[in-house]
């Protein structure tokens, strides 16, 4: 079957699924719209928390980031799978047992004050809008090359599937839409890692395959440092990042993954704090699957990109080159007009951009995999970030609805208002989070890597000391979080979008990039915290014996 034909079916067949899920667990009421009931089986939970997890960012841009990085991207492996563990084990199960489900709901009540609960609403949403601005630019990336529209139509068409099954069905729905794209995700990642596996290096795992010799006798990875080396490019297995710069980056991932709301309201899904945890540990298992073959997606396609373009003539370039093209992820420059891609790192004589963001798509295709590999490749990546961007348009809509409305504003609203309220703020959101898409500011990865840096710089050390310290208090958790993310703002502002003057790497502050200063911002929002707390009123006695209670088992 024609390749344009398979996917448009296979992609049809995944959306159907997803649309009838949520039909069936639509959501009746404010519980099943925010915690999905609370009775969801811990494995369902875990699956559906992985789906969450691995977003666009996960799926499609970060085996890219490692291909063109090497070294430089495991700060992303590391820092997303290390701020797992650290949320699982450190953060979610107090948060759980305090039994308040979002954390502007837990800041609000910890610190005792309507005003800190408003500060955490400000920062969750600026957090999300970030984040899910990366997953929606990942569906627009994935609808413009295999449903041949472009980018901005490919967004809208991805906001309009969200939209419908988060507004209908909320968390309940949404949860059971994630083990769907689960099953999708990984399998669709998975196979054409099997399949390039099998063909680079002859064995049939690709974790194995990554660190196994090629066809011909030399080790993968010595193969890839030399044809770097050729191409002037710095050696795949050393980094050219500062080490101070992959410590913060990989410490904002970290910090930044304890203080996701979205992630963080999956523990409430389940009906006792001993089920949070069996989910966490069956999420950590299956995100494992994923993030353990990234690495080995990375030299393959890396490997397979460079010997099918490096000094071959443009016009003998396969099909897949011109869809490409199309797209504006992959531009060819013929510079001195001898008909021959000349692929380096010098940009004098550079004449190829690619992206990294297709790196893991055109995988596939550039390995001349079958075309229902590549159909179900794209039905992967769409599950990826359609999964993340619901379970984020979930915060933000009850970050508003529940935090404000009914707490702040209008405590005495009815459960049917204030789902009501959820689902219009949902639709409101998921706009103001496509023209985010539209104009992001950087790759899918760094776009994500952003929001998780304005997570570490607003909400770790308020969660963390509110877990516990009984001497924090409101006044210093509100001055801390201000601080922190003004101060990432400003700093994302001036290098990502030229305010203030602007700037290049070499004029990023103690040589430390956006994407990591959210390692710096949070430790100012705690130096902030603990100082202002320290010179204040301390907590009452409720609140004191409150966080003790917290801490036990």
């Amino acid at each position: 079957m024609e390749l344009q034909y398979l996917i448009w079916i296979v992609v049809g067949l995944s959306f159907s699924l997803y649309i009838g899920i949520a039909i069936w667990s639509r959501a009746a009421s404010t519980k099943d719209f925010y915690v999905a009931g609370g009775g969801v089986n811990p494995i369902a939970n875990g699956m559906a928390t992985a789906a969450d997890w691995m977003s666009a960012a996960s799926f499609i841009s970060m085996a890219g980031i490692i291909s063109f990085g090497g070294y430089d991207g495991s700060v992303f492996l590391m820092g997303w799978t290390g701020g797992f563990v650290l949320l699982a084990l450190l953060i979610a199960p107090y948060l759980r047992k305090f039994g308040k489900y979002t954390v502007p709901d837990f800041i609000g009540d910890r610190y005792y004050s309507n005003s800190a609960r408003t500060v955490a609403v400000f920062c969750a949403l600026i957090v999300s809008f970030t984040y899910i601005a990366g997953q929606m630019l990942g569906v627009g990336l994935v609808f413009s090359r295999y449903l041949e529209v472009d980018i901005v139509n490919g967004i809208l068409i991805g906001m309009g599937i969200v939209l419908f099954y988060a507004v209908l069905g909320g968390m309940k729905g949404i949860t059971y839409t994630q083990v769907a794209q689960y099953c999708v995700m990984i399998f669709a990642f998975m196979v054409p890692a099997v399949f390039i596996s099998l063909l680079v290096t002859g064995n049939v795992i690709p974790q194995f395959g990554f660190g196994s010799t090629t066809t011909d006798g030399v080790y993968l990875l010595d193969k890839l440092d030399g044809l770097h080396k050729d191409l002037g490019f710095n050696l795949y297995t050393t980094g050219s990042k500062s080490i101070i710069d992959m410590f913060c980056i990989t410490m904002a991932l970290m910090i930044g993954t304890a203080g996701l709301p979205h992630v963080i309201v999956r523990f409430f899904t389940v009906k006792k704090v001993s089920d949070a945890r069996k989910s966490a540990g069956w999420a950590l298992l299956f995100i494992a699957i994923l993030y353990t073959t990234a690495p080995a997606i990375a030299v393959f396609s890396r490997t397979n990109l460079i010997e099918t373009v490096s000094e071959k003539p443009y016009k003998n370039m396969p099909e897949w080159f011109s869809k490409w093209e199309t797209t504006g992820l992959l531009k060819f420059n013929d510079k001195n007009d001898d008909g021959l891609i000349q692929y380096s790192s010098e940009q004098i004589t550079n004449e190829l951009y690619v992206s990294p963001d297709i790196m893991v798509l055109a995988n596939p295709e550039i390995a001349q995999l079958p075309n229902w590999v590549i159909a179900l490749l794209a039905a992967g990546a769409l599950a990826a970030a359609l999964s993340t961007a619901a379970g984020l348009l979930l915060v933000i809509s009850s970050s508003i609805s529940h935090d404000l409305l009914k707490k702040i504003f209008m405590p005495k609203i009815s459960e049917k208002g204030e789902l009501i309220a959820a689902r219009v703020s949902a639709t409101l959101a998921v706009c103001l989070a496509g023209w985010f898409a539209i104009n992001p500011p950087g790759f899918v990865a760094e776009t994500v890597a952003l929001a998780f840096g304005l997570a570490a710089s607003s909400f770790f050390p308020a969660i963390c000391l509110g877990i516990f310290s009984k001497r924090v208090n409101k006044e210093g958790a509100m001055s801390g979080m201000l601080c922190g993310i003004s101060l990432m703002l400003i700093y994302i502002l001036k290098f990502k979008f030229g305010f203030f003057g602007g700037g290049t790497s070499d004029d990023w502050w103690f040589g430390v990039s956006p994407e990591g200063f959210g390692t710096l911002s949070m430790i100012v929002n705690l130096i902030v915290t603990i100082t202002i707390s320290s010179f204040t009123k301390k907590p009452s006695e409720k609140i004191q014996k409150l966080v003790v209670e917290i801490r036990k088992p």
